[in-house]
């Protein structure tokens, strides 16, 4: 019998040194914040070249497109301004290709599939606006070389900035 008790003793004892553990054990806490800020932003992501291809006589139209990516942050306004490029003389509504021997052909990029609608630098005028959403907003230009005069054969271009006004 004395090793039953014992036993009983025993488990009584173990028993009651784990409920006065878990009657002793403490918690604390705390919290802490998480912050961020998003500021109005935007950057051109893409802008692909314009390329009329491979011309002799320039007696008509030549078209082209390009295409230009565009992301601002979620309700952030803004505006997209292509310059006149750097041949000599341009303006956005003559651009000049140029070549080596600084014969030029003369250029326009548009805003609209029909080719009305310049564009240019000057805000609320000859820029495309709009809002950002948060993705990539992608934008064509319509670029057109007017039948002209053509120059000496040679290759010709232009570099035309792209400036987005937030």
């Amino acid at each position: 019998m004395k090793t039953a008790s014992v036993s009983v003793f025993t488990l009584a004892a173990l028993a009651s040194l784990s409920i006065f553990s878990a009657s002793n054990a403490a918690t604390a806490t705390s919290s802490f914040q998480v912050n961020l800020t998003i500021q109005g932003e935007c950057k051109v992501q893409s802008a692909s070249n314009v390329d009329f291809g491979l011309h002799g006589v320039i007696d008509s139209n030549i078209d082209t497109t390009n295409a230009i990516g565009v992301q601002c942050t979620n309700s952030t306004p803004y505006t997209v301004a292509l310059s006149a490029g750097a041949g000599s003389g341009a303006t956005v509504g003559s651009r000049k290709m140029t070549s080596a021997a600084n014969d030029t052909v003369t250029y326009t990029l548009y805003r609209d599939a029909g080719r009305s609608q310049i564009w240019g630098v000057t805000q609320n005028v000859d820029t495309q606006a709009a809002t950002g959403n948060g993705a990539v907003q992608t934008y064509t230009a319509y670029g057109r070389v007017a039948a002209q005069s053509t120059p000496a054969m040679g290759a010709y271009s232009d570099l035309v900035s792209v400036t987005i006004t937030y």
